[in-house]
């Protein structure tokens, strides 16, 4: 296993060149413990080769100096392991290395494992993500100027007046994808082997959906089971009835996840509710609240995912308490609607920043904010990354 391999010589190679996506992983002794874990020596090395989109074997073998025969098998292993992507066009397959967040943090823990130290996983995750005192991985993943996610709205509670667009709507989005497929929740799963459970009673499995061709890859590989159309919206229906929050892709055109997320176990809500309010981009809607009708019980503010709802006293004497929107932390999405006794709140029109067109046009925009791309770099991702997830 990877931990048998803990030299400097292979990890902080990757490390370096994990660095160079959108979401890096800031360096620590605990990262390099996880990547131990995950990565053995040849997979930490060959990794550290990859080129920052996809390449073919033939590209790997020049960029590792590798043969074939020795390379292929790796790949494969890496492959079922979720360290990398392997996806086919034509009569071409191209391999990507996955980014640590969202790529193999995720993937660890998307099927149950009996190749890795799972629950020893979880901790060094668990203490990686949350128990640095300078925030790092927060200010990385969440702190940016431009989100890798955003949440979208129940379109039930969007007020009839509103224009639905197709990439606002969980629904259309599934419907649109042309394959999908539902898989274990990452969040959940390593929170079991932390020794707890999802507050809110959420599944662990059978919750998470992936489309297009990361569906293919995750049921190609056992992260994911394939689904119809039908059982997919089943899913989304399951998801709103215990008033979870989907988020999606920060993107319009094919999104290639919908997680259905609760305040206690999912890490990017955590975030929003640590210190990165904009941390996931906001759906186009917020939450108002009819304050001559609100009972001031609060049922609402505990069905919110990330704490955008407080109760203060009330000077009326009519009532003692009333609920008030944190709009910097409201993601629009309008899970706490059902939970109001009194039909008393709505989801209204907000202005949000613009969603981007492609997962490519995200990435080259994050890489420009945070200073890591150079013009060859960006002209690659333009004319290739694409490719990999059916953007063109």
């Amino acid at each position: 296993m990877g931990h048998h391999h803990e030299g400097k010589s292979s990890i902080v190679p990757l490390i370096d060149r994990l660095n160079r996506y959108p979401i890096g992983l800031p360096d620590s002794e605990t990262l390099r413990r996880i990547l131990a874990i995950l990565f053995s020596a040849d997979e930490a090395f060959v990794a550290s080769r990859f080129p920052l989109t996809e390449a073919t074997l033939a590209e790997l073998v020049r960029a590792t100096g590798w043969e074939r025969q020795r390379l292929l098998p790796l790949l494969e292993g890496m492959a079922d392991k979720g360290l990398i992507m392997d996806l086919q066009y034509g009569s071409r397959t191209y391999y990507l290395l996955m980014p640590g967040l969202i790529g193999f943090f995720e993937f660890t823990f998307m099927k149950q494992r009996q190749d890795l130290p799972v629950q020893e996983l979880a901790q060094l995750m668990h203490e990686y993500l949350f128990e640095d005192p300078d925030n790092r991985m927060g200010r990385e993943f969440l702190g940016g100027a431009t989100p890798l996610t955003r949440a979208l709205p129940y379109e039930e509670h969007i007020p009839v007046e509103s224009v639905v667009t197709t990439w606002e709507s969980a629904r259309e989005i599934i419907r649109r994808a042309g394959y999908g497929a539902v898989g274990m929740c990452y969040c959940r799963h390593k929170k079991e082997h932390l020794g707890r459970s999802c507050d809110k009673g959420a599944p662990t499995r059978e919750i998470c959906i992936s489309l297009g061709s990361a569906a293919r890859f995750m049921v190609r590989r056992d992260f994911a089971e394939e689904r119809s159309v039908e059982e997919l919206l089943a899913v989304i229906d399951r998801a709103r009835d215990l008033r979870l929050t989907h988020i999606t892709d920060n993107i319009r055109h094919k999104p290639s996840f919908i997680c259905n997320c609760c305040s206690c176990c999912c890490e990017l809500l955590g975030g929003v509710m640590r210190g990165f309010p904009h941390g996931i981009a906001k759906s186009g809607y917020t939450i108002a609240i009819d304050q001559q009708s609100c009972l001031g019980c609060g049922l609402c503010a505990k069905a919110c995912n990330v704490q955008a709802m407080d109760l203060v006293d009330c000077d009326n004497g009519a009532r003692r308490k009333r609920v008030e929107v944190k709009t910097d932390h409201c993601l629009g999405c309008g899970a706490c609607i059902s939970a109001c006794p009194t039909v008393s709140l709505t989801l209204v029109p907000a202005g949000r920043a613009p969603v981007p067109e492609k997962k490519k046009d995200l990435f080259v925009q994050i890489l420009k904010e945070k200073r890591r791309f150079a013009p060859y770099v960006v002209g690659s991702i333009k004319t290739k990354l694409g490719r990999l997830f059916g953007l063109g």
